[in-house]
């Protein structure tokens, strides 16, 4: 029944009239207050002018209430620019009074406007306290019963700094968390046993079970700004061990209106771990790239293109046109748009191989930018089906970049991938021979044709991710290829992100890569997921070495051999200088590849691969034996 009550209550707000009432009563209060310690707390006035005087500061306060418009705030959510305000109008109401004393003596005015300065400046200081005092004890009041009424998480908060004092903030004004702060952890010793609004300050390693079950303690919220990735990790996998929940206070730029709510406190997760900073954009020449531009997007269904589709919909572009080959998917990337509102786009189920019918797309829409994203991917069956990645990869690249220039787009953008760099397998090598062909097209007509080549995207269809969540949900283990492999990594939306850049920064021909950080042991990889599932290794789940697959590398590069970068704008886009090629003969040799039957062997398509790529080796591959001929 009382919490029903409460909760009834909580949905309500008092009026903006009762709140002016309310502060007037304190007003007129605190008034006869200033009387009464001005004489020593005995009567030793005039009961009757003051009684006469009250009207009048009565009617001051409530000009000062308005002025600043106090009384409009909810007294539950009384902040720090609330307190100021009542601060300000209470001066204003002093000063009023002072002013009409001044004139009320000069000109011999009724005594109702004559107060003692004295009197004034007590009753400014009490307004101050009970005005501030009685907003603030309804709203601890109110927190407190409303506390009362749910199930609260006791949570320690990392980071005794500014970050921290503001988390702590965040939470103790916000009566609809379920949160309650019991104390705060730091590393610098100095801050360690001291009290910050009364409560401890503790050490890492005074983090004890005993201290745990002491207090109750289910959480710890990291709230340091620009944590070290290692260091967060060194602190999650302790905190994580000792059976808690890890939640971590986002980047400052990402606060709402400069604010940070409780809302936006998240669960640690893989990116913060990844040891780069992410990749940051913003320029305003992005909108009028795109403004009033029929936008062409292949592999529109598949992670990369769905992403660019995505963030293509926030230009003020003519048309939107997605194209792949996968039904379902794209039929889901469909439904979002059309269930967000989006407008001005259209999804056609349509293979790249079949020219004649991307030749009628290009006809029918006469697409200005062309982002071409469809790709095989997946470096294992790629491997064994070497000329579906020939046909889709170079064949179906050779078609989209021929029509673009026939058809006079202005840009054709190529997502190219880490694996193009010295490539070690069949998909790797088709992507570098899909760079190629581009390259030897820049210049034949208007199109400019920009490469963007980034390393492995996360929650992308063929990341590493996916699968360690899917081995953990089943109880492990988690299979890595070897114990030393290593990948660079970014967010989907910074792979995105980046590609969209290129189309507004290229001016064609280039290949554009980016600073993506140190790259990644997955070894550790696997093992950070473990801990941050809360699960300990390997006494939870273990990992397993199943060895490289065909045409797996230990590492990816990002540069071939004999190619350097410069700078652009953004210190963390580079451009690569690229070698000169015998274009003639390149696309002679990509022409006779693309001609190949479907019955061809495997290893007649591979080699006339090596042949283009001279710098493909294979590795842990059928088609080493390829490379012993050379």
């Amino acid at each position: 029944m009382i919490k029903k009550l409460l909760q009834d209550i909580s949905s309500k707000y008092a009026s903006k009239w009762v709140v002016m009432l309310f502060d007037l009563s304190i007003v007129a209060f605190t008034f006869m207050a200033a009387y009464v310690i001005r004489y020593n707390f005995i009567i030793d006035f005039d009961l009757v002018i003051m009684f006469k005087q009250i009207p009048f500061v009565f009617l001051a306060a409530l000009i000062s209430f308005i002025v600043v418009g106090s009384y409009k705030g909810v007294v539950r959510f009384t902040g720090f620019k609330d307190v100021i305000n009542i601060i300000i109008g209470v001066n204003i109401l002093a000063t009023i009074l002072i002013i009409s004393t001044f004139f009320s003596r000069r000109l011999n005015y009724d005594t109702i406007f004559n107060i003692s300065g004295s009197i004034i400046y007590i009753h400014l200081l009490l307004n101050i306290l009970f005005l501030v005092g009685s907003k603030l004890f309804i709203k601890s009041v109110y927190n407190k019963l409303m506390q009362d009424i749910k199930t609260q998480k006791r949570v320690l908060i990392f980071g005794a700094g500014n970050a921290g004092m503001i988390t702590y903030d965040a939470i103790s004004n916000d009566p609809t968390n379920s949160h309650k702060v019991i104390g705060f952890i730091d590393d610098n010793e100095k801050k360690v046993g001291k009290k910050i609004n009364t409560l401890t300050v503790y050490s890492l390693d005074n983090i004890t079970p005993e201290l745990i079950d002491k207090y109750g303690i289910e959480e710890v919220i990291i709230s340091v700004q620009n944590i070290d990735s290692s260091r967060l990790l060194q602190i999650s996998g302790f905190l994580f061990e000792l059976g808690l929940k890890v939640k971590i206070v986002p980047p400052v730029q990402n606060w709402i209106d400069g604010d940070l709510s409780v809302g936006q406190i998240k669960e640690v997760n893989i990116e913060d771990l990844l040891g780069r900073d992410p990749i940051s954009i913003v320029n305003p020449a992005l909108l009028d790239e795109y403004d009033n531009q029929v936008i062409l997007i292949t592999g529109a269904a598949g992670s990369i293109g769905s992403e660019i589709a995505r963030k293509t919909i926030g230009f003020n572009y003519k048309k939107l046109i997605l194209v792949d080959t996968a039904e379902s998917p794209l039929y889901e990337l469909q439904q979002e748009f059309v269930q967000n509102g989006v407008k001005n786009f259209i999804a056609i189920v349509s293979d790249i191989r079949d020219f004649r019918r991307m030749e009628k797309l290009f006809q029918q829409y006469k697409p200005n930018i062309v982002f071409h994203a469809a790709a095989y991917k997946h470096v294992p069956l790629m491997e064994d089906n070497p000329f579906e990645a020939v046909s889709v990869n170079i064949g179906g690249t050779r078609h989209i970049a021929s029509l673009s220039v026939k058809h006079g787009v202005d840009k054709f953008v190529l997502i190219s991938t880490d694996k193009a760099v010295n490539p070690t397998n069949v998909m790797g090598a088709t992507k570098r021979i899909a760079e190629l062909y581009v390259n030897c097209l820049q210049g034949e007509g208007k199109t400019k044709f920009i490469t963007t080549r980034f390393g492995n995207v996360l929650g992308s269809n063929g990341s590493v991710i996916p699968l360690f969540k899917r081995q953990i949900d089943n109880g492990g283990p988690l299979t890595v290829t070897h114990k030393d492999i290593t990948r660079y990594f970014m967010t989907i939306s910074e792979a995105c992100q980046l590609v969209l850049e290129a189309a507004t920064m290229g001016h064609g021909g280039e290949i554009f890569v980016f600073d993506m950080g140190e790259s990644v042991k997955i070894y550790d990889l696997a093992k950070n997921m473990i801990i941050l599932s809360g699960l300990r290794f390997p006494e939870d789940i273990d990992i397993q070495i199943c060895g490289l697959r065909p045409g797996e590398k230990i590492y990816e590069e990002l540069l071939a051999d004999g190619e350097n970068t410069r700078s652009t704008y953004h210190e963390k886009i580079m451009i690569a200088r690229t070698k000169q090629i015998d274009v003639l003969s390149i696309s002679d040799k990509i022409s006779n590849l693309c001609t190949i039957s479907s019955k061809s062997q495997n290893l007649e398509i591979v080699a006339l691969i090596k042949d283009i790529v001279p710098e493909y080796i294979s590795n842990n591959s059928k088609y080493e034996v390829l490379d012993s001929k050379k």
